[in-house]
């Protein structure tokens, strides 16, 4: 595979298809493998870019803490080494993080942006926040602060997400796999800096800035991210367009690949 020289590092990348350019970031943690089913129904209308988050996958893993403004440069920094000026913009869970911050400090580079699975603000009270499920899973029934939340061990709360990603019952009994076995094929320290990324970000006060049209979806039993962060983000930014999924999982991309896909598309295409 391809890399990129991007801010001191190298970037694992992808390219397919033909069209307008649409780059697709990844969560916490994944690779850009995680978009297989993205990739086979954008390319036949887009110029798909896909790639490694800094910290994951094929991409080097340096020593964190990572920012947010940090992954977004990686993202831009990726677009400028590709010669791409503008392109389409989506990202689900830390990605759809990543992208608001993406259309926030660089308007000029995106055209349209989607945000799946994704919310405004990890800590702190506003923005929907984590989903009562999986904070119930990390020890947090009845709560949590930001030192909570940085005193996990990293690698639990990466399993938690992959335990809690699915709804469907083989879906979920191969999360639950993956929950013990992933932790461990990963490299902690980049998954460590992509965590402290995540509790740094808000993005509360700055979504009325966003210019491009922007499409905000998620599953309606989304069991880590809160439906309601997305009708914030969808309340907050100007003119979005907001589409829940009924029933749909975190891993609404995969799950609800159909509908999703389609829903994209169509917003993508108009």
């Amino acid at each position: 595979m391809p890399k990129a020289k991007v801010n001191g590092i190298s970037i694992d990348y992808s390219v397919c298809g033909r069209g307008e350019p649409l780059v697709l970031i990844m969560g916490f943690g994944g690779s850009k493998l995680g978009w297989f089913f993205q990739r086979r129904a954008c390319r036949k209308h887009f110029r798909v870019v896909t790639f490694d988050n800094r910290g994951a996958g094929r991409s080097d893993k340096p020593s964190g803490p990572y920012t947010m403004r940090m992954l977004a440069d990686d993202v831009a920094g990726l677009m400028d080494y590709l010669k791409i000026d503008k392109a389409h913009v989506m990202g689900v869970s830390m990605g759809g993080m990543i992208a608001q911050h993406v259309a926030i400090a660089y308007p000029e580079r995106v055209k349209k942006l989607v945000l799946a699975s994704t919310l405004p603000r990890a800590l702190g009270d506003g923005g929907g926040g984590f989903a009562p499920e999986v904070a119930k899973a990390l020890g947090f029934s009845g709560g949590y602060t930001e030192e909570d939340a940085r005193s996990l061990p990293v690698g639990k709360t990466l399993g938690a997400v992959v335990a809690y990603a699915f709804n469907k019952p083989l879906y979920r009994v191969l999360g639950t796999i993956g929950s013990w076995v992933y932790p461990k094929l990963v490299d902690m320290q980049g998954v460590a800096g992509q965590s402290d990324a995540i509790m740094g970000h808000n993005t509360l006060d700055a979504l009325h800035t966003i210019k491009a049209p922007t499409l905000v979806i998620a599953g309606t039993k989304d069991r880590i991210i809160s439906p309601l962060a997305s009708e914030e983000m969808a309340r907050r930014i100007p003119n979005a367009k907001l589409v829940l999924i009924e029933g749909g999982s975190h891993a609404a991309i995969a799950e609800s690949r159909v509908r999703f896909n389609r829903e994209v598309l169509d917003f993508l295409l108009a």
